[in-house]
């Protein structure tokens, strides 16, 4: 699905952003697993609503920042 973003090279041009704000939390001492992106269609509801409930847990497992990570 990479490249077929409905506004042509949207999805190529987010990737990169979303690869570096991980690379930034990384660097500042953030675990970067915090931003993913995912490439899905908007008939894709049950994938989204699927993966949305994992990004949570992720996030969950990983605890809030306190400060003392960045």
């Amino acid at each position: 699905m990479d490249g077929e973003c409905h506004f042509l090279e949207g999805n190529r041009r987010t990737r990169k952003k979303v690869d570096f704000v991980r690379k930034t939390l990384e660097e500042i001492g953030i675990d970067g697993s915090r931003v993913q992106m995912f490439n899905l269609s908007s008939a894709m509801a049950p994938e989204f609503a699927h993966i949305a409930c994992e990004m949570t847990e992720t996030v969950k497992s990983l605890g809030p920042l306190d400060g003392s990570q960045a």
